[in-house]
């Protein structure tokens, strides 16, 4: 598949004493090593958006990309670095902070985008869309870039302006669970 996983690894942190939750470690790995175990044989590259610890995330020998935004600015922030670094015409982005991840997330939300000629495709895990797991087109750089330009950074508000599908996850709905608490940290310690 030509389609680039982006790990999402740029946040603050703010829920959990502004720790870097890629690097937060459950069952004596860091998250961003299992989000890693499991997405990459279901994409053909991969790469890490980080706006610290850069030099540790560079360990995992894929690309590490920061934010074009200063200040922590939210997803979208990562969202549009990744489209513009990206080779493939699609990517996929993902948590770093969720250590589950659907086996068969790309094939699911390639199939879905396809059938509804949309340019995006999201994961709903039955109860909430989950943002954050969404299947996008490069090609929408430009409007994302034009949309983070006038200050706005909420996922749904620029989903809203393009052609979205929301795609069934609720058999799965576990693997969307992530942390942002060390009483999250240990109840998924305790599951995995």
């Amino acid at each position: 598949m030509n389609i680039t996983a982006v790990i999402l690894a740029g946040g603050q942190g703010r829920r959990i004493n502004n720790a870097d939750k890629g690097l937060i470690h459950v069952n004596n790995k860091p998250i961003i090593e299992l989000v890693l175990e499991a997405i990459e044989s279901q994409c053909s590259h991969v790469l890490i958006n980080a706006n610290r610890n850069i030099d540790i995330y560079e360990t995992y020998n894929y690309p590490v990309i920061c934010d074009t935004l200063n200040d922590f600015q939210g997803p979208l922030a990562g969202f549009y670095v990744a489209m513009i670094h990206s080779t493939t015409p699609l990517i996929i982005t993902l948590p770093c902070d969720a250590p589950r991840v659907p086996k068969d997330l790309v094939e699911r939300m390639e199939r879905s985008m396809q059938e509804a000629k949309a340019d995006i495709a999201v994961a709903h895990d039955g109860e909430r869309l989950q943002p954050v797991y969404a299947l996008l087109k490069t090609s929408l750089a430009a409007s994302l870039h034009g949309f983070l330009n006038t200050g706005q950074r909420k996922i749904d508000r620029w989903y809203a302006t393009q052609t979205v599908v929301e795609v069934d996850f609720s058999d799965v709905r576990e693997d969307f669970k992530n942390i942002n608490t060390i009483e999250q940290q240990q109840e998924i310690q305790r599951e995995l």
